[in-house]
């Protein structure tokens, strides 16, 4: 299975991934040298259209130095503890499976976690310092550039698109409707409105049903490597896979993307 690295830049990056499947070129090649034109994508939404990820680290500083001192505790001590009890939080899979429908309370129960390290447990300071968070990354969050437009060429090629998304149902909604993005979609999956995320086989199952379209004629695409690319692929989709941060695949991954976008 060949990997095609695509070159930066949504715009480019959709149209190519777009245009490559419909001629069935080479780079589009599934195992056994099949081709197959693409019918319909199934499309991630963190960190794939919207830049979900960047500025959470001075988000999160930024929310301990306004409300931290004015409690008596060290602003810069009480960033490093929530920063050591964030990457604890979020890397115990089950937890993170769990808590990620509920972000507010899951943010909260971060900041906790923190002033308890630090030896200052106070839920209301927990709760005040979550709440500035939420508001600091709303601020600074934003579709990567070209989204609109790209998903706008896709739209006018006829090709039917799907929203597959986990996380809290409030908040996917929200990116959704600031974004405008429910006017690109025949389907929107969100995990916290479906009841199963990402990578159960019944969501993609799911959006598959919805837009009319079997799997093998289908592509996922997204940064997550098991949810976006190896769990649609098990299903008999092709699975791309968005490198956002050029980092290459996981080390030691046995996964192998269809196409490799960056």
């Amino acid at each position: 299975m060949p990997l095609v690295q695509l070159p930066r830049g949504l715009p480019t990056r959709a149209a190519a991934v777009l245009e490559t499947g419909r001629r069935g070129g080479s780079g589009a090649a599934s195992p056994g040298n099949r081709t197959t034109l693409v019918k319909a994508l199934l499309v991630d939404l963190d960190d794939t259209l919207l830049d979900y990820s960047g500025g959470v680290e001075d988000s999160w500083r930024s929310a301990c130095q306004a409300l931290a001192t004015t409690a008596g505790v060290d602003a810069v001590a009480l960033a490093d503890a929530v920063r050591i009890e964030r990457r604890r939080f979020w890397d115990d899979v089950s937890r993170h499976r769990i808590e990620r429908v509920n972000m507010m309370g899951a943010w909260t129960k971060v900041a906790a976690n923190g002033l308890e390290r630090m030896g200052a447990p106070s839920p209301e300071l927990a709760a005040r310092i979550a709440e500035d968070f939420a508001a600091r990354r709303w601020a600074v969050m934003r579709l990567f550039p070209g989204v609109p437009e790209a998903l706008g060429r896709l739209c006018a090629a006829g090709v039917p698109m799907a929203l597959v998304t986990n996380g809290d149902k409030s908040q996917q909604r929200r990116k959704i409707e600031t974004y405008d993005l429910a006017r690109f979609f025949e389907v929107i999956v969100i995990e916290g409105e479906f009841g199963a995320g990402k990578p159960e086989e019944i969501v993609y199952r799911h959006a598959l049903e919805r837009l009319g379209i079997a799997a093998a004629e289908a592509w996922m695409v997204g940064d997550h490597i098991e949810w976006d690319v190896a769990a649609p692929q098990r299903l008999g989709l092709r699975g791309i896979w968005v490198d956002r941060d050029r980092t290459g695949l996981p080390e030691g991954t046995a996964v192998r993307p269809h196409r490799i976008v960056r």
